[in-house]
């Protein structure tokens, strides 16, 4: 096949919503604190019996009904996260399970926050050599379940929900080739583990690598597409903090585009931040169908992959 393309969207959040005023309850911190050093005001937290699945199919479930495209149609399945909170079913067969697929391949992918990038290019390169036609890739995460609420440094920053994306062939590429990489000796900057699993980083470490040292590679990132960042007219970074987005975004140059900054209300998602950023822009029309957007997501493993689309 020449290529895939992104012909739907969709999104699913809790509708519990956290504001700033009720973390500095949790925690000693303030909204003037934490709206000063990540950006966020509030994040949406689950509540108590829900599942990741569960937001990953509504997401897949919404993404399905904007493409007009039949659950049973679905040949591939990738679900981006970090917080499945159990390993068989995976989250993949849970959600095909939900929406009545016939028999997909269903796969997790754990690559943290820069997950559903990774998805989409596994996707992309799987309808490409033939072995899918039409793929469902999901970021979902619910990072509420890995946080400490009593550490001022992560419980700030978090939040849950699902993005879902549904990729089929195309005539000619509508999703470019990923360039994808890591920093292996860095991995544990950012890191979920323990009994149970908890969620800690290295901030000021993590900060100086995204500012650093990923702006060139997003440039790259627009090379390998054969756009630059002048031509872009979006961009959604993986929606870490803020005051990571908004130098990443003047040090890339993308002076034409409309910048993603979902992480004001919804908080790091982690794998879900992209889909879920890159959806609302598309529901409210943001950016025009067609139109080339960035996509570049970096975090745990101290990994990043980007690709550029074409707005669905």
């Amino acid at each position: 096949m020449p290529g895939s393309r992104i012909v739907a969207l969709g999104h699913s959040q809790p509708d519990r919503v956290l504001t700033n005023a009720d973390v500095s309850r949790l925690v000693d911190t303030s909204d003037e604190w934490i709206t000063s050093r990540v950006g966020i005001r509030t994040r949406r937290i689950a509540e108590p019996g829900q599942t990741v699945d569960e937001f990953a199919a509504a997401a897949a479930a919404k993404a399905l009904a904007g493409a007009g495209i039949a659950a049973v149609e679905v040949d591939l399945v990738l679900v981006a996260t970090s917080t499945a909170g159990a390993a068989s079913p995976n989250t993949a067969a849970r959600v095909a399970a939900r929406l009545g697929m016939a028999a997909p391949a269903t796969i997790d992918v754990n690559v943290v926050c820069s997950g559903f990038t990774h998805a989409l290019a596994l996707a992309d390169q799987a309808i490409r050599c033939g072995q899918a036609a039409t793929a469902l890739v999901i970021g979902a995460d619910f990072m509420s379940s890995v946080t400490d609420w009593t550490d001022r440094t992560t419980a700030v920053l978090v939040g849950d929900g699902a993005g879902a994306a549904v990729v089929t062939a195309a005539d000619r590429p509508g999703i470019s080739p990923v360039l994808w990489g890591s920093v292996p000796e860095q991995g544990r900057a950012v890191v979920i583990e323990g009994s149970p699993n908890r969620f800690s980083q290295q901030g000021q470490a993590v900060f100086r690598w995204t500012t650093t040292a990923l702006p060139a590679v997003a440039r790259q990132v627009c090379e390998r597409a054969g756009v630059t960042p002048e031509e872009l007219a979006g961009v959604v970074f993986h929606q870490a903090n803020l005051r990571i987005i908004e130098p990443l975004a003047a040090k890339l140059g993308a002076v034409n585009a409309v910048v993603a900054k979902d992480v004001v209300d919804s908080g790091n998602t982690s794998a879900a931040s992209i889909p879920i950023a890159l959806a609302k822009l598309v529901e409210r029309r943001e950016i025009p169908a067609g139109a080339p957007v960035l996509l570049f997501a970096f975090g745990g493993n101290l990994s990043y992959a980007g690709q550029v689309i074409d707005c669905p």
